[in-house]
């Protein structure tokens, strides 16, 4: 990097997340003079793939894994090229009854398969009305919520109005997620499969009464209006690359191994930002600031104290490549479907319950709760010609109430791996141990990352995938600036946040960068 001791622009972004890349491109687009610094060598943050195993030729979607969030806008907008893959199974959760193997598949082109499965598991079609029921209240939420979410906030009697429906918006957004859970089904295991979108990546339960699963829900259901989740064609390297492409071929400047270290700002005019870079130290002027970091970062770039309690992810995950797919002990099932969509793992509602107290408790989960799904399975193109002519497949296991507390013993990562795999063994009819490819060097192809790996390689405080609690896409006070009516503000007028810890953020959406640069651009226009 030949960077100048000081340049100045219309806009310095603080990180070249896929967020920080949406905002660079639309703003770029617009004629702003757009300046990029990225802490790490390539761009992407969470959002990248990687070669994880030497000698492997499989690209790894190493940290994030599936795109939901995205909208379609967007990728029109900015003319990604892109290839979003829809998952015919949405999941498969394996379990005894009776004393036999058997286990709940959710085929979403096959309703009747579907329903053939609910009434194998549980006897009779109470489950499947019930879950018919329920996933339409959440379809209809979609439709109506999330295209507010590339649209100025609404306020929340704005979206109550706009969702339409007193008792969906009760259940949804006023009363804890286990309330209606527990009032539509009955079946602990079906309850269960409902309840893992509210733990994804949030450390909670189903009766909390701050509501922070039913914010985590409602981001895993609303996704384009159908709450599907895609695969992304190349794994989410693919993602990215779209993304720089668009913001390079606009204009704008990039620069990676640039760690910025301090920002100042007068709050108004310009903010001047200080990196390292491997030539030294330099610094950049701009009109505005965007920060796709989270606002724990920020706070310590300006040299603030901390305004709220430290961020804490709480998820275990695990990136796999095999010889072959494990047999099942569900012999009814082809793991060619069970693993194409989410495969569930100890994700009953009661143990799901165990494993939250125990952790809270600051213990490793007895059975930890995980989900698993294959890549390779929907896109094989990860997969080089070597890899492709062994057969080999991907598995990536996301493990849920793994909080960093956890990880302050450096032996609790392999313990954690072991128990996660020890769960999995048990639906198996083999061990998958047995079916996992080697490296060149001979060694099993595993790998895991827990929250304070996701903090030291990728920049995430405490490993918080969502930078911070999600919040409702709501407005929860009179917006004065274009900035909050955006729900991009900060403290300062000229220094926005466009990842993560947006009021909208969270999952590889590109919202945030979207509405930041939305902000920013209403802003010039005035």
């Amino acid at each position: 990097m030949n960077a100048e001791s000081s340049s100045r622009h219309d806009v310095v972004i603080v990180g070249g997340g896929h967020n920080g890349l949406v905002a660079a491109a639309y703003l770029a687009r617009a004629g702003q003079r757009v300046l990029v610094l990225e802490r790490l060598p390539q761009v992407g943050g969470a959002a990248v793939s990687a070669r994880a195993f030497a000698g492997v030729d499989a690209r790894l979607s190493r940290y994030s894994y599936l795109v939901s969030l995205l909208p379609h806008r967007v990728i029109r907008e900015l003319g990604l090229r892109l290839d979003l893959r829809r998952r015919r199974i949405s999941s498969y959760t394996p379990a005894v009854r009776d004393g036999k193997p058997t286990g709940l598949l959710v085929d979403a082109a096959d309703p009747d398969r579907t329903r053939e499965s609910f009434r194998g598991l549980t006897g009779d079609d109470r489950e499947w009305r019930a879950w018919q029921g329920f996933y339409g209240s959440t379809g209809r939420l979609a439709e109506r919520v999330f295209p507010t979410l590339t649209e100025p906030l609404p306020s929340k009697a704005e979206l109550r109005r706009l969702v339409d429906d007193d008792a969906v918006w009760e259940a949804f957004f006023e009363r804890p997620l286990g309330e209606v859970v527990e009032r539509t089904f009955a079946d602990d295991l079906v309850r269960g499969v409902v309840l893992t979108d509210a733990l994804i990546g949030t450390f909670t339960h189903a009766h909390d009464p701050a509501l922070r699963q039913n914010r985590c829900f409602l981001y895993h259901v609303i996704g384009n209006g159908t709450g599907d989740w895609d695969v992304p064609a190349g794994g989410m390297g693919a993602v990215t690359a779209a993304l720089a492409e668009a913001a390079l071929a606009a204009g704008a400047e990039i620069r990676t191994g640039c760690e910025v270290t301090a920002l100042a700002t007068d709050g108004v005019g310009e903010a001047e930002l200080t990196y390292r870079h491997r030539d030294g130290e330099a610094r950049a002027v701009g009109r505005r600031v965007l920060v796709n970091a989270a606002p724990a970062v920020l706070e310590r770039l300006l040299g603030e104290p901390p305004t709220g309690p430290a961020p804490e992810g709480a998820q275990l995950k695990v990136n796999m490549v095999l010889r072959r797919l494990p047999a099942l002990r569900d012999g009814a099932v082809d793991p060619r479907d069970a693993f194409a969509g989410t495969f569930h793992i100890a994700e009953g509602y009661r143990e799901l319950a165990t494993a939250y107290a125990e952790a809270e408790a600051g213990r490793m989960p007895t059975a930890p709760p995980s989900e698993i799904y294959c890549h390779t399975l929907t896109d094989p193109s990860i997969l080089g010609p070597e890899a492709l002519r062994q057969g080999l497949q991907t598995l990536t296991l996301f493990g849920l109430h793994m909080p960093a507390r956890l990880f302050a013993d450096p032996a609790a990562k392999d313990r954690a791996l072991a128990a996660s795999l020890a769960r999995l063994d048990a639906v198996l009819a083999e061990p998958i141990a047995d079916c996992l490819a080697t490296d060149a060097d001979g060694r099993p192809c595993v790998e895991a990352k827990t929250p304070l790996d996701l903090e030291r390689e990728i920049g995430l405080p405490g490993g918080h995938i969502f930078h911070r609690d999600l919040a409702f896409p709501f407005a929860t006070e009179e917006a004065g600036t274009a900035a909050e009516r955006w729900g991009v503000a900060t403290a300062h007028t000229n220094v926005l946040l466009c990842g993560a810890g947006a009021v909208r953020g969270g999952g590889v959406s590109g919202i945030p960068g979207h509405n930041a640069a939305r902000a920013v651009l209403e802003d010039s226009a005035g």
